[in-house]
């Protein structure tokens, strides 16, 4: 697989593009983790709070996807546990961000040190043990095929193991409501799990500190990257996850809902206008 990027190396390691909070961290990540010699699938974990589940979610990615090696970056958010030793005593390279800002501040960083690090493809999951590692196959071979450029996984398409009915009805309106601003058949807006070309996550826009699944979904169809689902597996989470972190239903259902639409306003007439990258091709 070649990739070309749309970026020279100046740009993508160029810490002044990373919020204040986020350079230290990163410079030290770097420093530890050298850019350039990194696998060609990057796995980024955002873990907050996470102590109790990460190291099982890193021990079970496989060191091969595909046919890819792989390494692990976990993007630590302002943890108050142990999460960062965790998840470096698992074997993930760490970067331990002091600050709190959200899962999608969190994943933005991620990409940044998997670009930084040469990653040709970057796959995600949650540190709480929600998906199956070894669906990571699933959502990158369509990428490797040649037939998408950003695959989600699909908890309807695959299988829910949770018991939340609100959470699920939320999972079809919103699907929907995507569905209609990208022209596009989207079933599970809000999977962790999923995986794309690295140059896709420098092209579109990521401004959403905690819901960026809806922004990184949509930006990425209105400036024409293809999009794919393939059925993936959503477990129960467990005693330890809570709802405090997304906080309840109805707020959340109404922050997503402002996140999508707020993208879709933002990218659906500078999509018309922006020339794409040059596609990468695969071998």
């Amino acid at each position: 697989m070649t990739l070309t990027h749309s970026e020279s190396p100046a740009d993508v390691l160029e810490l002044t593009r990373l919020q204040l909070a986020e350079r230290p961290a990163a410079d030290a990540f770097l420093a530890a983790h050298p850019p350039g010699q990194g696998a060609p699938l990057a796995v980024v974990v955002p873990a907050y709070n996470e102590e109790p589940t990460v190291a099982a979610v890193i021990d079970e990615i496989p060191a091969e996807v595909a046919g890819l090696p792989t390494e692990v970056i976990v993007v630590v958010d302002g943890a108050r546990d142990g999460t960062a030793a965790s998840a470096a005593a698992a074997g993930a390279l760490v970067c331990d961000v002091p600050a709190n800002r959200g899962q999608g501040a969190a994943l933005r960083l991620g990409y940044w040190l998997a670009r930084a690090r040469g990653a040709e493809l970057i796959a995600t999951i949650d540190a709480d043990g929600q998906y199956e590692p070894r669906e990571l196959e699933a959502v990158v071979e369509p990428i490797l095929a040649g037939r998408a450029d950003f695959v989600s996984g699909s908890r309807r398409l695959g299988a829910e193991l949770t018991t939340d009915g609100v959470r699920h009805a939320g999972v079809i309106v919103f699907g929907a409501l995507i569905s209609v601003l990208v022209r596009h058949r989207v079933t599970d807006p809000a999977c962790g799990l999923r995986a794309m070309r690295a140059e896709l996550t420098a092209w579109v826009t990521l401004e959403q500190q905690q819901y960026q699944a809806s922004e990184l979904m949509i930006s990425a169809a209105l400036n024409g990257f293809r999009l794919a689902e393939v059925p993936t597996t959503m477990r129960d989470r467990g005693a330890h996850a809570t709802a405090t972190k997304k906080g309840g239903n109805l707020g959340y259902g109404l922050r997503f809902a402002r996140a999508a639409i707020q993208t879709w306003w933002r990218d659906r007439s500078a999509a018309r206008t922006r020339l794409r990258p040059e596609k990468i091709q695969c071998s």
